[in-house]
């Protein structure tokens, strides 16, 4: 497959040089010819007017050069002392996403991706030719002043006005959108390839189609060249510390990274870390009521990213919340994984739950809790009711939460993409101090959503300069956490390829065989309709193994605002419906909208599993007179890097 690769490495290397590019056409165009008082009014319009205009032209493309060459002498520098060795292992530009799509490709049929990376090649040709001889010309234009297009396709990367005003502009955008509409065409209608390589497929060249868009190019963009006429480059000044800053950092930046600080205006709810594992501090948070809720409330995020997901700010937090509700809160917060981790697997997560959920009743003298599990913690909380159940240790839960969990993978979504025998292969091969790099993960998500995720930052924040926004969402999915290799090489075999969990006796923890038919423990899951992490209808099949009493509610949204939908903000709906339905299908015919946030119902759910109360005196007050505790929540695990 050396065709695929050869074109992805070169769109990789397109976009860490357009600015050299950039600056050497600064440099061009600052020696055009200008007529005294000359206006710039269009991309087209380059004329500088005096020498006071080419000062600031050259002293743009100077400072590019001089960026970009410190940058590289640094590199170059630590690669020969063997200093950035280690570091360049992991180092992520921000087209390292590619990787993935380059190890995909590689069990895809050969004639397709080839044929298809030729005429990508050859339609980027075009789009240059087209653009060098239009941009000279004056083409026709309608009474209107704008070109009219036949048949022509919107998409919303192409809404600025500029990218129809000019002829050259309209001919690119257009022709790139019946490229793209081609590609996904005969991606979708190929014969020969299983339904797991079709999608394989359409995913590959979608991600392709995205990457080639004539917006993410400085010479095919014109609203990014009328930004650099106007500020006279300084845009692309400011787009190269960014690209740099990224560079360093080995990873997409999406928000203002000086804007949060964990446990001032994030992850700020109080509380104090009660106990430590070599895997996870626990957190206790502070009662803000005087009553609390007998039975106590253990959260269990995923590993894979930071647990304040459920503790943004004030506005956003479940956790801040179910505090105010009542609700003794106790919370997970698992460790960064280094090489120290490397022997860590499945088993070692099921027994820091049953460790945690132990802990909590030991340290507040009750029988059972109640918990959390999210995403990935949530799979393995099913495992851990599983192993209770068939020791007949059930009762130790008095009822399980399912935040967009799952547990049958065989219609798991798009990341099924990324567990072909190539994907496995290339994580080994990423992990060789016994620990996968998170930022690796977070290209994987990213590339998901590649046109949101990647592109429209490498626009906004490399092309047009702009500053990142301050946003508490894009801080917490850029502050990722390393993964122990083993365990996550084996949670996409087991789980993702081969679906074992839901084979009774398949698996085992401890020695324990997992079948979660014996779950007899009351459960509430909730799936996010617009989810494409873990899709609504993958969580559903809970219901089907399962076997105790249940509640199913489908809110709207995905993955991430499906959860953290605080009642507050008045956003989005959920449906129940008939939770014994045979298909996730079944359950929405007929089930009842309700608007707003879930978190009320689950609340009520949580009442009449548990409804007793006692005072929030003693270690319900964690820290308090004869309370030994550790530091103060988040505490130091979520600040490790």
């Amino acid at each position: 497959m050396a065709s695929l690769g050869s074109f992805l490495e070169t769109q990789g290397d397109i976009m860490r040089s357009f600015f050299e590019n950039a600056a050497q056409v600064m440099g061009s165009n600052a020696a055009m010819p200008g007529g005294p008082g000359a206006a710039i009014s269009s991309p087209g319009d380059l004329n500088l007017t005096n020498l006071g205009e080419l000062g600031e032209w050259a002293k743009a493309g100077a400072e590019i050069q001089q960026m970009w060459f410190t940058f590289l002498s640094a590199q170059l520098a630590k690669s020969a002392t063997g200093a950035g060795a280690k570091a360049g292992q992991g180092l992520l530009d921000p087209a390292q996403w590619l990787l993935v799509s380059q190890s995909m490709a590689k069990s895809l049929p050969q004639d397709m991706i080839e044929s298809s990376s030729k005429l990508a090649s050859s339609t980027m040709q075009m789009w240059q030719g087209v653009a060098s001889q239009m941009m000279d010309e004056r083409d026709a234009k309608d009474g209107d002043g704008l070109v009219t297009t036949p048949k022509a396709r919107s998409d919303r990367r192409f809404a600025d006005p500029e990218w129809n005003e000019n002829p050259a502009f309209a001919l690119i955008h257009q022709t790139y959108l019946m490229l793209s509409e081609y590609f996904r065409n005969a991606a979708s209608n190929m014969d020969g390839l299983d339904g797991a390589e079709k999608k394989q497929l359409q995913f590959a060249v979608n991600a392709l189609s995205e990457a080639m868009s004539p917006g993410n190019f400085l010479a095919t963009n014109p609203v990014v060249l009328k930004r650099t006429v106007e500020t006279k480059g300084q845009n692309l000044v400011r787009g190269m510390r960014h690209l740099i800053a990224d560079l360093e950092r080995g990873q997409l930046t999406h928000t203002d990274p000086n804007a949060f600080t964990l446990g001032e205006n994030l992850a700020a709810t109080p509380g104090k870390v009660v106990a430590q594992t070599e895997l996870y501090q626990l957190i206790q948070y502070s009662p803000s009521t005087d009553q609390v809720y007998e039975t106590p409330l253990v959260i269990f995020p995923p590993w894979i990213n930071r647990f304040y997901i459920l503790d943004l700010t004030a506005k956003k937090s479940f956790i801040k919340w179910a505090v105010d509700q009542g609700i003794t809160v106790f919370v997970v917060s698992w460790k960064s994984a280094d090489a120290t981790m490397q022997d860590v697997v499945w088993d070692d997560y099921i027994r820091a739950q049953i460790g945690a959920i132990d802990t909590v009743r030991e340290r507040l003298k009750v029988d059972d809790v109640h918990t959390i599990g999210y995403c990935v913690a949530g799979t393995t909380l099913a495992a851990t009711l599983a192993v209770l159940a068939q020791r007949g240790d059930a009762d130790k839960v008095k009822s399980a939460t399912f935040f967009t969990a799952q547990v049958d993978f065989e219609r798991s979504g798009e990341l099924k993409h990324f567990i072909s025998d190539p994907q496995l292969a290339m994580i080994d091969q990423l992990s060789p101090d016994g620990y996968l790099d998170g930022r690796y993960l977070a290209a994987t998500f990213n590339a998901l959503r590649g046109k949101d995720l990647i592109w429209n930052y490498v626009i906004n924040n490399y092309l047009m300069g702009e500053d990142y926004p301050a946003f508490d969402l894009l801080h917490w999915n850029g502050d990722v956490t390393n993964l122990p290799a083993k365990w996550h090489n084996e949670y996409l075999r087991d789980l993702y390829r081969d679906n074992k969990l839901v084979v009774p006796g398949a698996l085992e923890a401890d020695g324990t065989p997992i079948d979660l038919t014996k779950v007899k423990t009351p459960s509430y899951i909730q799936a996010g309709r617009e989810d494409h992490i873990a899709p609504a209808e993958s969580v559903w099949r809970i219901t089907n193994h399962f076997t105790g009493p249940l509640e199913f509610i489908l809110a709207g949204s995905g993955h991430i605002a499906g959860v953290v939908n605080h009642p507050d903000a008045g956003k989005y709906q959920y449906w129940l419906g008939d939770k014994d339905a045979e298909t996730l299908e079944a359950f929405v015919e007929g089930a009842e909208e309700h608007p707003g946030s879930w978190w009320p119902h689950w609340l009520e759910w949580l009442q009449k599993q548990s409804s007793k109360k006692v005072p929030a005196t003693g270690k319900r007050k964690p820290g308090g007179r004869g309370d030994k505790v550790l530091e103060d929540a988040p505490g130091s695990y979520v600040k490790t890097r």
